[in-house]
């Protein structure tokens, strides 16, 4: 089974525990569909606007055995709020580069 560390919007946290992100991982579903079912080893948010301290906990939830970085909807596509977040491809590009290219990321949860 693939591990992966989620990263989530913090301005959605408060709004969102996670349960959709964490239903669709345990089963396969949606974004996890060519993946197949997956443990989640980190749920983090990007640490606020403008989402640099996504960087460091990705590598850090590589570091500690996450084979897949996945940013949350909440980020990608604005979920539950219907904002996305402006720094998404951005971040997606810096944490890229800082992981590696081992390290499969996946832009969305559901």
């Amino acid at each position: 089974m693939m591990k992966v560390g989620i990263i989530r919007c913090q301005q959605t946290e408060d709004m969102c525990q996670g349960n959709t992100d964490f239903k669709v991982a345990s089963t396969g579903r949606m974004a996890f569909a060519e993946t197949g079912p997956v443990e989640i080893t980190g749920f983090v948010s990007c640490g606020g606007c403008p989402g640099k301290r996504a960087v460091a906990r990705a590598k850090m939830m590589s570091d500690r055995g996450a084979e897949a970085i996945v940013l949350a909807s909440c980020i990608s596509k604005g979920n539950p709020v219907g904002m996305p977040c402006p720094n998404f491809s951005e971040m997606r590009e810096a944490i890229r580069k800082k992981v590696g290219e081992n390290i499969l990321i996946i832009g969305w949860t559901h």
